[in-house]
Parts: structure tokens; sequence; C-alpha cells
């Protein structure tokens, strides 16, 4: 922002107070830098946490939705069967397919879905549980060292 040599100091600051209010509305970054991918800023732990819990329960909702899919794939012979039956009392299908077993296969896979959300979930909670603990650990020593300091002055 440009200030010409001509307003007093008010303008100035009323300049500068923008320039913070602008500053301050940013976002602040996660990483504070491409080499330090995955590191949580203070000011967004809150928010880091709650995203972590929406990610969690969109894998589960997934993987629910996987499972029906292969329960509805795995009984489709049997329907097969009861249509063909009541078209035709005489004809009996003998070979239920690959539905049964592709739809055990997918229903498997929702499992594993879950299992891997679960396993997800918990690596980053624990690393936003070591960034929370650094952070309060850190103002602990800090306010120790301030004591110690205001102690000795005293």
């Amino acid at each position: 922002m440009r200030i010409n040599a001509s307003h007093d100091g008010a303008s100035k600051a009323v300049s500068d107070s923008r320039n913070e209010l602008i500053m301050m509305s940013t976002p602040p970054e996660t990483a504070k830098s491409p080499g330090e991918k995955g590191r949580l800023h203070p000011d967004r732990i809150e928010s880091e946490i709650l995203a972590n819990e929406r990610t969690f329960l969109a894998w589960v909702r997934t993987s629910i939705a996987v499972m029906s899919l292969g329960f509805i794939i795995s009984r489709f012979s049997l329907w097969m069967r009861e249509m063909s039956s009541g078209m035709s009392p005489a004809m009996h299908l003998r070979h239920t397919g690959i539905s049964a077993a592709l739809g055990e296969g997918i229903i498997g896979l929702g499992g594993v879905l879950t299992a891997f959300a679960a396993w997800r979930y918990h690596v980053v909670n624990r690393a936003i549980e070591r960034a929370i603990t650094v952070i309060v650990l850190t103002a602990a020593a800090v306010v120790i060292v301030y004591m110690v300091i205001l102690a000795n002055t005293a």
C-alpha cells in the first residue's frame, strides 16, 4: 500500500492496521515450506481434528456402501434362481455363477476399507496429539522460564 509524504501519522497507522488485518485474515498454512509437509500449524489443530474425524466417517460410509453392493451382488444368483423357478417350475439352475464369490470378495473389500480407515484415523490422530503435546510443553517451559526470571528480578 502506498502512502504519500503529505499524510500524517494517523493515516499511516490506519494503513498499517489495514495491512495487519489483511495479513491476519489470510489463513495460515499447515506447512511452513514444501520440505515441512505434514506439519500442523498451532492455530489449526482443532480444524485438523475435525477434518480427520470427517475423513474417517467418509471412509466408513464408503465401506458400508461397498459392503452393501457386495451383498446385493452375492444375492443376485439367489434372485435369479427364484425368478427362473417362478417362470418355469421345471427349469432349475444348478450353477450359481460367480456372483456369490464376487459379492463375498466385495464385502471383504469393504471390511478392508474400514480397517484402513481406522488405521489412518489413528495415525493422523497421533500426529495431532504429538503436535498438541509439543505446543503445551513449549508453553509450559516458556512460563517456567518467565517465572524464574521474574522471581530473580524481584
